[in-house]
């Protein structure tokens, strides 16, 4: 499996990132660049899938990016892990296979931290459980495209809760976000590292 594997340190434009993947996807489609699983951070930039409605939009006065991912409106920002991937599925052609792949990914990396987690086939993304609450940790936004996967999936680590106030995230509004410095107060610096490892191993099976 030839994957580039990118890690990008200071945060990167959204524009830049969505020209990137496109271009790879190109590319990749034309059997001229390798695939590519890509960790970042973005500044502050509420985003919407192509199923978002304009009434999940509590705060008027934000800025929406619409993007061709699919899903609704979430909120990328600093302390926020996004892992973004241009990968081939032309040979397997199972978007379902595919996004359990994602799911046991970030369950599997949380898990190492002692954090259990859960998927929902209802609602996407992952999700834990405090008592009664169920809050989201990882939101995933898949788009295919000539049988290649891409966009991708983040996972709040310590990113600012508040800006979620602003949008009903991912059209949900009976269950809530949360992040993992929330849930357990940890040193999440090798997360990355864990998270890339757990995804080869899972697209490999």
């Amino acid at each position: 499996m030839n994957i580039e594997i990118k890690k990008s340190i200071k945060p990167i434009n959204y524009f830049n990132a969505l020209n990137l993947l496109e271009s790879r996807l190109e590319n990749l489609s034309k059997n001229i660049e390798r695939e590519l699983i890509w960790t970042l951070e973005h500044d502050e930039i509420f985003t919407a899938g192509t199923s978002y409605l304009e009434n999940e939009i509590i705060d008027k006065t934000i800025k929406i990016i619409k993007t061709n991912r699919g899903g609704k409106i979430t909120c990328h920002g600093p302390g926020q892990l996004v892992c973004y991937f241009v990968l081939d599925l032309r040979n397997k052609k199972d978007i379902r296979k595919f996004i359990t792949c994602i799911e046991k990914t970030i369950i599997d990396t949380l898990k190492f931290f002692k954090i259990e987690t859960f998927a929902d086939k209802d609602n996407i993304g992952i999700w834990y459980r405090e008592g009664n609450q169920i809050n989201k940790v990882a939101a995933i936004g898949v788009r295919v495209k000539k049988w290649i996967a891409y966009h991708g999936f983040a996972i709040n680590i310590n990113n600012n809760l508040d800006q979620y106030k602003k949008i009903i995230p991912c059209g949900i509004s009976n269950k809530g976000i949360t992040n993992l410095i929330k849930i357990k107060n940890n040193n999440y610096s090798d997360l990355e590292n864990i998270l890339i490892k757990n995804f080869i191993l899972n697209l490999k099976t």
